[in-house]
């Protein structure tokens, strides 16, 4: 492979800051970096431009998601919790990274969720903490206030689209004893609401548009995309650079402040192993030199698991119908055309529930993502029957997975074990989940659409045993994976980053992404991630202008 250095005179010399990927973290903490026109910032991302239709139309997420062009094509390890089953495990590849595929829905998850980072001792991790930093990245329909902000780069809006089916599983829902709510992001989430999502006028809004075009046309911040990160350089026990590689030729890029790892739970522990940081005995034997020997690097994945339930319902419209009629299916392409509204404007889920999975649990730990349509796996064309998915999710896991390397070739793919299922209480949630799905849709307000379950299927027994088999052969990750180079203590040998989210042991590194949640939060993790990069980026300022970033 040739070998060359960053062309053009502006290129010349060291770099203030090196941040690796341009996903959700990445595009916030170069905007917020190269503010200061005195900061030199080189951004470098392996996917391409979102100069395609579907990562602007909310519903591109079903081309996107499954597509080289937008996504990482990942898979999990066969999962034992599973039945031997793999999962796709999709990581957005392209300039906004997985905000350019999500779900698109905004969600801080709960209160407590910081502060038990707090009582891990991580100060300034607290909910109040944390809280001016959600506060100052958004732009809020419901306008500026005690729980939201506005003029940020953030934008949320309510959805575009309502069902009456949904509006019956809300009333359901209230009829079970859960409240209604307005909004999901005031500290406690237990309720059941219409989901907010990022987008603005029925347009998908990810961190790319919000965040990193905007500063693009600064002279201080340069772009590389189809670039992948081979390894970091160090020397004297201090991250001086990065190199990669764009097609069949190598460059390195230093930097004279800080490189600042933002390529997400996946990709973060990969590059830091191919680098020669992480467990030293699994390095050694793909005949990586070891740099240091740290056990946590890829340990403590933690991700949503989701059980799928599907119901065939009748007398109500769901989109299943709606898709296999060419006339409605081409009303639906106009009412987008010329209204912003409809099907096109969906997120993949649109009615929420949180609630306890048995009346033990101090708080909400079981979440409810409801659709007005259903499929056999994702990919699949959508049942010709109307139905609706009522997906579970248990919000604090205790099973923990790893991302380990395949060989030491950058361009592998690397090995991802969620460890689904794994712990005893997991099992018991799942199977609490699905008992509390079929409560839900036996209450009195659905009986006239006659809700009949196609899947777990009504022969799955009640039993503790049946429904946790049935849980791992309908369960399916919601696409959540964090905690792989966690923050902690410096008494904490598993812990990749202090609570500055500088790296223990080499100066001149920083973690800013999923990677760094110690626990996962109570609910869809994207807009933690870009709290963690807006708190994360402010921490570098103020540690470049004090000089403490050379611990």
């Amino acid at each position: 492979m040739a070998e060359a250095r960053l062309e053009g005179d502006w290129a010349r010399g060291d770099w203030d800051y090196i941040v690796v990927g341009a996903g959700t973290a990445g595009c916030i903490v170069a905007n917020r970096l190269s503010a200061d026109p005195g900061t030199r910032v080189l951004l470098l991302e392996a996917g391409g431009r979102d100069d395609w239709i579907w990562f602007h139309i909310p519903v591109g997420y079903l081309f996107a998601i499954g597509n080289p062009r937008a996504d990482w094509m990942f898979r999990t390890e066969a999962e034992p919790g599973l039945n031997g089953r793999s999962l796709i495990y999709p990581r957005g590849k392209v300039i906004g990274g997985c905000s350019a595929i999500n779900a698109m829905i905004s969600m801080r998850g709960q209160a407590a969720d910081y502060d038990h980072w707090r009582q891990l001792g991580l100060a300034g991790w607290g909910y109040d903490d944390v809280l001016p930093h959600f506060l100052s990245l958004e732009d809020h329909f419901m306008g500026p206030g005690e729980h939201h902000g506005s003029g940020g780069g953030w934008r949320i809006e309510p959805p575009r689209v309502r069902w009456d089916v949904l509006d019956a599983v809300r009333e359901a829902a209230v009829e079970m004893g859960v409240p209604a709510i307005d909004d999901f992001n005031t500290g406690d989430n237990e309720g059941v609401s219409y989901f907010h999502v990022n987008q603005k006028n029925g347009r998908r809004w990810s961190a790319a548009r919000g965040f990193l075009k905007p500063a693009l046309s600064r002279p201080n911040l340069r772009l590389e995309t189809g670039v992948q990160v081979e390894r970091l350089l160090f020397a004297a026990g201090r991250a001086t650079g990065v190199r990669f590689s764009k097609g069949e030729t190598g460059f390195e890029a230093r930097t004279k402040g800080e490189v600042i790892l933002c390529a997400g739970a996946i990709g973060t522990p990969q590059i830091l192993m191919l680098s020669g940081v992480g467990p030293g005995d699994e390095l050694a034997r793909h005949g990586i030199d070891v740099a240091l020997d740290h056990p946590g690097i890829g340990r403590n994945l933690q991700d949503h698991l989701q059980q799928r339930a599907i119901y065939k319902v009748t007398g109500v419209r769901t989109l299943n119908e709606t898709y296999h009629n060419l006339v409605r299916r081409g009303l639906m392409g106009l009412d987008y055309l010329f209204r912003r509204r409809g099907p096109l404007t969906m997120a993949p889920s649109q009615m929420g529930l949180f609630t306890r999975s048995d009346p033990s649990r101090e708080r909400a730990n079981i979440q409810f993502h409801v659709q007005p349509l259903s499929l056999d796996k994702f990919g699949d064309p959508l049942h010709r029957f109307p139905a609706i998915t009522v997906s579970a999710c248990n919000l604090r896991p205790t099973s923990r997975g790893t991302v380990t390397l395949r060989g030491a070739d950058f361009r592998q793919a690397p090995v991802i074990a969620p460890h689904y299922l794994s712990t005893e209480d997991d099992r018991r949630v799942a199977a609490d989940a699905i008992r509390v799905t079929r409560r839900l849709m036996a209450q009195p307000c659905l009986a006239p659409y006659r809700p009949e379950e196609y899947l777990p299927g009504a022969t799955v027994g009640d039993d503790d045993e049946s429904l946790a088999r049935a849980a791992g052969d309908i369960g399916t990750t919601i696409f959540h994976p964090v905690g792989t180079a966690k923050m902690g203590r410096a008494d904490d040998p598993t812990a990749a980053v202090d609570e500055r989210l500088r790296f223990f042991g080499i100066a001149g590194l920083r973690v800013i992404d999923a990677s760094v949640m110690p626990t996962i939060t109570s609910g869809n993790t994207n807009t933690p991630t870009a709290m963690i990069a807006e708190k994360g980026a402010a921490m570098a300022r103020e540690d470049r202008q004090g000089g403490l970033n050379a611990r």
